[in-house]
């Protein structure tokens, strides 16, 4: 069987341990029933973090690491596409 994506497959009751703060602005921001949906979305956005992290250093490991001014190109680039989107 192939290994499934974050996000599919069946759901799977776990127990986390959260401090009553982190659970306490979830639910205010989710509501008692949206807590595990919201769990679901932060997790898998930070698989999606990670996983560019990886991409990132194994993409400096072959080519060097990116100039700052590589960088800013791409920062810019990355602020007109989003006006573009959102005119």
């Amino acid at each position: 069987m192939d290994a499934e994506l974050p996000g599919e497959g069946p759901t799977t009751t776990v127990s986390v341990s959260l401090h009553s703060g982190t659970i306490g602005a979830v639910r205010g921001r989710a509501g008692r029933r949206g807590v595990s949906a919201y769990v679901e979305a932060a997790v898998r956005r930070q698989i999606e973090r990670d996983n560019l992290d990886e991409l990132i250093a194994a993409a400096e490991a072959e080519h060097g690491p990116l100039t700052e001014a590589e960088i800013e190109e791409k920062r810019r680039l990355l602020a007109a596409r989003r006006r573009m989107d959102v005119a």
